[in-house]
């Protein structure tokens, strides 16, 4: 049995202003652009492995549960939990018989460790920058994704809260 985490988050060429270094008294200047293209990452991680899995594309996520579910070693069960999105609890979503959904409190992002993931993105890769079109915006998203999940030990601090922890060790 494995706990997993999902999340979805969009990034646009209108990104994010973070705060950068600069010499004292200067007031540095960063790009904001004003289009309004724009990509949803999901990711999925597990704070225990530092494992992930992630599709960038459009509004769905029947795809990424369906490769997460082939990504899983063929003994593993794994309970992913997420929000409350309106695509999460439709109907129409197909869980794969290796996956059981565990819906968060409604209005709790700070239970889901992978919303931490996106804050890290947007504040150490994606910020102060323009994309000139959308290929530009979905290789940088991809780009921060891939630098991102290259360290487990930084996804596992990032993710693996306390009451993940204390919670393993009471299974």
């Amino acid at each position: 049995m494995q706990l997993w985490f999902q999340d979805e988050a969009r990034f646009g060429q209108q990104g994010t202003l973070s705060r950068v270094w600069a010499d004292q008294g200067s007031r540095p200047c960063r790009p904001r652009q004003t289009e309004y293209h724009y990509v949803y990452l999901f990711g999925a991680v597990c704070p225990a492995t530092g494992e992930t899995n992630a599709w960038l594309m459009p509004v769905a996520i029947q795809v990424q549960l369906d490769d997460l579910s082939r990504q899983l070693a063929a003994n593993v069960h794994a309970v992913l939990v997420l929000d409350h999105a309106g695509w999460h609890i439709t109907p129409a979503l197909r869980v794969p018989d290796n996956l059981t959904l565990l819906p968060l409190p409604a209005r709790s992002p700070e239970l889901n460790p992978a919303e931490g993931l996106w804050h890290e993105l947007r504040q150490r890769h994606l910020s102060n920058r323009a994309y000139a079109d959308q290929t530009a915006l979905d290789d940088a998203v991809a780009t921060a994704w891939n630098t991102l999940v290259d360290d487990p030990a930084r996804l596992r601090r990032l993710c693996d809260f306390a009451w993940i922890k204390a919670a393993r060790k009471t299974v």
